[in-house]
């Protein structure tokens, strides 16, 4: 293989800081690398996570924004000398990433903020920094009457205006276990969620590869009305785009996110630093607010604000209000469903 210019010149810098500063290991002597998801994520992430971590640490951070799938394919590509440094899980690839040993277990002993998280935050594997919720997300100057009900969806006035993701995302699976249940199915019964996406086919306007991409959708009017993020609702209408968010009278979907030091991550104690920060009060109380909404985990900031107005005062509220679905049984079925939902599923 030939060596290019810029591989060798990295190469001699590199050694150079080494030679220049002897102390310097491999780990120091490379940025952190924190994989975290694309569009509104990578966004609060750059704003607060990462100017707090510099802070704290006094290291640096580069951002790799990917789906958790692909998350879990590059590290298992190099499981010796990972490219990626922290993951960040929504439950279903956590629990893939757990299972196939890619992960370090937290060291709870170490940390001060982990003992501050609400119990099913507290994950030995990887701490969960923050909920995710998944309602519905509409156009309110095209659609006048706000949605009330997954089943809106199907609605002959949403012909070709629905937008959804593909089912590599947590969001676009999520979706799919809800519209089977509400057809009789179940997370280990998934063809009523087929039959219903097959007739929603004439409303679909786009299938979008990830939420990030959905949405860039609504930011394009490109779609109307469909499942969406809470958060990434919210970054939208920040910067003006006509966007709201509903709770389906079914439950709004509610599932942690996890974030993981990679097995065999040259930068163990920075990356424990990164996810320190990503537990603090101060972190979690700023990602609450506005354009992030992110809801918090972190039992000393109190939830306020948009999250307080729209989704629940505290947890236990939020608990009542959600529904968290079986992310073990799911996983046993999911790669089936990709596979099938890109052959069936197409606009």
């Amino acid at each position: 293989m030939p060596l290019h210019r810029r591989s060798l010149l990295a190469g001699a810098l590199t050694l150079g800081a080494a030679q220049a500063f002897p102390g310097l290991s491999h780990a120091q002597a490379r940025k952190l690398v924190f994989a975290t998801f694309t569009g509104s994520w990578e966004e609060a992430h750059r704003a607060v996570l990462v100017p707090a971590f510099r802070k704290s640490s006094g290291g640096d951070v580069i951002l790799d924004p990917m789906l958790s799938v692909d998350q879990i394919a590059k590290v298992q590509a190099a499981r010796a000398n990972p490219p990626i440094d922290v993951m960040l899980h929504d439950p279903g690839p956590a629990l893939t990433a757990i299972a196939q040993d890619l992960v370090e277990p937290y060291p709870v002993a170490q940390s001060a903020h982990y003992g501050d998280l609400i119990a099913d935050a507290q994950e030995s594997m990887g701490p969960a920094p923050f909920f995710q919720i998944v309602g519905l997300t509409y156009n309110p100057e095209k659609v006048k009457t706000p949605p009330t009900s997954w089943a809106d969806l199907w609605k002959p006035e949403y012909r070709g205006r629905v937008g959804i993701t593909n089912l590599n995302s947590t969001l676009g699976t999520g979706f799919l276990v809800e519209i089977a249940r509400m057809h009789g199915g179940s997370e280990t019964d998934v063809e009523p969620g087929f039959k219903a996406l097959e007739a929603l086919k004439p409303n679909l306007a786009a299938v979008a590869a990830n939420p990030g991409a959905l949405a860039a959708l609504y930011q394009q009017e490109q779609v109307d009305i469909g499942p969406g993020n809470f958060n990434a609702i919210q970054i939208l209408k920040a910067r003006g785009v006509p966007v709201e968010f509903a709770a389906p009278k079914e439950g709004i979907i509610a599932f942690k996110t996890t974030i993981h030091i990679v097995k065999n991550t040259p930068s163990k104690e920075l990356a424990f630093k990164l996810i320190e920060a990503a537990l603090s009060p101060e972190v979690q109380a700023k990602l609450m607010q506005s354009p992030y909404l992110i809801v918090p985990t972190n039992r000393k900031v109190a939830i306020e604000g948009e999250v307080a107005k729209v989704l629940a005062k505290d947890a236990d509220e939020l608990k009542r209000k959600s529904v968290f679905q079986d992310w073990a049984a799911i996983n046993r079925g999911r790669p089936a469903w990709i596979e099938r939902f890109n052959r069936e599923i197409r606009v």
